[in-house]
């Protein structure tokens, strides 16, 4: 399957209140009045070029990717203006689109090992979470996220997934944890669930645990008079606490766990440590595929060994800064590699921008096309393998169904449909389990020829080979009597 990215440009003068807008004094000024009733078609982006002298932007800013489908790149009064304009937009276009990282993550399970570098793949462990998202009462999301490395091993693909957030209280006779759990899942969660509807259905279920260790002792610090666990400590702790979460047992869908984790008073405060051997700003990290952890320290000042329990209230704003850039880095949601001297805007009420949005339909449709294409060649080896097979109506359908959503998929991807090519992979991939895992198939893949004469040589071997010798006996006897001469008188 070849992937090739394209884009398709069209020029056209601005409109009156697009004028309007673009000579207003910034860019989110702009952006507030050039909001049509209409919303734009996904995976389209519309780039305003503004004058070389315009103060919509800075004097020291060449472009500004918005929140939504839209961008401006500054002007130039040059010879070659129209080359340089035109390589400003492909630049932004790019950052906006699908890149080589999205798809190396989207890919990294249906291809070898030896197809991408190192630099491409990151190890299946812990890693750490260096900046956060930060919140406000206004749902105003701007991002602050760190030099990351490349995203692989994301959240699989699904038609739902579970999210639990789980408060680890190990010392209850200490701390007296309170949480509003309900209001921040209201207030900052849903919205950002809500714009991810397309690539999905959400439940989000929370739950209190008490006396739930981490598994793993701390290192003590004596200079700083603080508890701190290494980075090489952290994909331990994740399997002692997993046992008590019980969420994935009974769930027919990934789940993705946050914990909040306020550590006993005898190993308060306590700290995550990088590679590097510095504390973590954020003092939390996240296992891809599985989830993410922070560590809630108590205020040691105020402790009071005579009023203990101690009432503990969580700041949700802080935790949920945490936990929500997690829950991004888990479906692939990075922050773009924006072009020189570009003003990268932060989302609004959602804690998502469109165009992320429409980035994320694009790699799992890509996802889904190359799961569907790798379900239906392995099942066509399968089948090539087995010479007795018989092969349903019901499984036939399945099949030809994922092949025309494969195209129908592939067809929507090239005309800039991202949401019924989605819709359509996921249906490519639905029908092409269905067959590959339909019953009257499971007993050919568990039970091939080779196996059929391990299992009825046993059981008729000792009933042949008294046959074999008999029938040989006979044979014998009866060639030695007709070479035995005749008797004359």
């Amino acid at each position: 399957m070849k992937i090739k990215c394209r884009f398709q440009k069209a020029y056209r003068r601005a409109l009156d209140y697009e004028e309007e807008a673009l000579s207003s004094g910034s860019a989110q000024e702009a952006e507030a009045m050039l909001d049509e009733p209409q919303e734009q078609a996904e995976g389209s982006l519309t780039v305003y070029v503004i004058s070389e002298h315009s103060s919509l932007l800075p004097q020291d800013m060449m472009s500004y990717i918005g929140p939504k489908r839209t961008a401006v790149v500054r002007g130039i009064m040059h010879r070659e203006a129209f080359n340089i304009i035109g390589r400003r937009i492909i630049a932004v276009a790019q950052a906006m689109s699908l890149t080589e990282d999205v798809l190396a993550a989207a890919l990294a399970d249906h291809l070898p090992e030896d197809k991408w570098s190192a630099e491409k793949r990151r190890p299946l462990k812990s890693s750490l979470e260096e900046k956060q998202v930060q919140l406000s009462w206004e749902y105003r999301l701007p991002l602050f996220f760190g030099p990351q490395e490349p995203l692989t091993f994301l959240t699989p693909v699904s038609a739902g997934y579970e999210i639990t957030f789980s408060l680890l209280n190990p010392d209850p006779k200490s701390h007296d944890v309170h949480w509003d759990i309900e209001g921040a899942v209201r207030r900052y969660v849903q919205p950002f669930l809500n714009a991810l509807s397309a690539a999905g259905n959400f439940s989000v279920d929370s739950q209190i645990l008490y006396y739930a260790m981490l598994g793993v002792n701390p290192r003590f610090d004596s200079a700083s008079s603080s508890y701190y666990l290494d980075m090489h400590n952290l994909p331990h702790v994740i399997n002692p606490v997993e046992s008590r979460l019980g969420s994935s047992a009974a769930s027919l869908y990934p789940v993705l766990n946050f914990l909040l984790y306020v550590p006993e008073f005898a190993h308060s405060p306590l700290y995550i440590q990088d590679k590097d051997g510095a504390p973590v700003a954020t003092n939390a990290f996240h296992s891809p595929r599985w989830g993410g952890i922070m560590v809630y320290n108590v205020d040691s000042k105020a402790y009071n060994a005579s009023a203990l329990p101690m009432r503990v209230e969580v700041d949700m704003v802080r935790v949920m800064e945490v936990f929500l850039a997690q829950l991004r880095l888990l479906f692939g949601i990075a922050q773009p590699q924006v072009p020189p001297k570009c003003l990268l805007s932060g989302p609004k009420s959602k804690g998502l921008m469109t165009w992320e949005l429409d980035r994320l339909l694009w790699a799992r449709s890509v996802e889904n096309l190359a799961t569907a294409t790798t379900t239906l060649t392995s099942l066509a080896q399968l089948l090539g393998k087995i010479s007795n097979i018989v092969i349903k109506d019901d499984v036939a359908s399945e099949v030809y169904r994922a092949v025309a959503a494969i195209q129908k998929s592939a067809e929507e991807l090239a005309s800039g449909h991202l949401a019924s090519a989605f819709v359509a992979s996921q249906e490519a991939v639905t029908s092409s389990e269905c067959a590959f895992f339909d019953p009257s198939l499971l007993h050919l893949l568990y039970f091939p020829d080779d196996q059929k004469f391990a299992i009825y040589i046993p059981l008729f071997l000792p009933m042949a080979v008294p046959i074999l010798l008999s029938l040989v006996k006979i044979f014998l006897e009866t060639r030695k009597s007709w070479k035995k001469p005749e008797k004359t008188d």
